[in-house]
């Protein structure tokens, strides 16, 4: 099962909340995200998708903080979505070191830049945001491993593609994963830029 494979405090944390079996899509997607490939995610909502994604991304911290510049960074359409993950992140990460920041436009890139040189591990912003941060050299790539979209369907809407590729270009080597319930060919043709030699999860 994939969650006896998993740190230990996750195991832990799991058993706290009482989720004793994974998801179908869990069991499909934990074992292939945690091999280190770039995936494509697709499943319907309440599928288990962003619970995944937490999982995974903890997993491949080893639940401890390291160093100053993020090592996992998630994109999410809006203010709303950031602090709803960091509150879901928060709950798998209060009892360990890793740092969690919520970014997004509303906040003085600033105050931003100040707060993220003190140290995060897992940056949760919104595609303009985070590119901006990026190019005022506010937040360093130098030490990530893990990039994640979470319901990347928002890309599809609106103006976030261009901000990704942008971001994506700076990054010399990490895991991409992609969350959405259908994989559109807006999302498609990343494969054609950082998701190369992608796998394709679905449910």
């Amino acid at each position: 099962m994939p969650f006896k494979k998993l740190h230990p405090h996750i195991k832990e944390t799991l058993e706290n909340f009482e989720i004793t079996a994974p998801t179908p899509f869990q069991v499909k997607s934990i074992p292939v995200i945690k091999s280190g490939a770039n995936v494509y995610c697709t499943a319907p909502k309440d599928s288990g998708k962003t619970t995944t994604m937490i999982l995974t991304t903890l997993h491949k911290l080893k639940c401890e903080a390291e160093g100053n510049a993020p090592r996992a960074v998630v994109l999410v359409e809006n203010k709303e979505r950031v602090l709803e993950l960091y509150d879901a992140f928060f709950k798998y990460t209060k009892y360990t070191s890793l740092r969690l920041y919520a970014s997004y436009e509303q906040l003085h890139i600033d105050i931003q830049k100040s707060e993220i040189f003190m140290g995060v591990d897992i940056l949760i912003s919104t595609p303009n945001t985070m590119n901006k941060l990026f190019l005022m050299n506010g937040v360093s790539m130098a030490q990530l491993k893990i990039f994640s979209i979470d319901d990347a369907e928002f890309l599809i809407r609106n103006s976030g593609h261009e901000p990704v590729l942008s971001i994506a270009q700076s990054i010399k080597k990490c895991q991409y994963v992609i969350y959405s319930e259908t994989i559109h060919e807006k999302l498609k043709r990343f494969e054609s830029y950082f998701m190369e030699y992608s796998q394709k999860i679905s449910l």
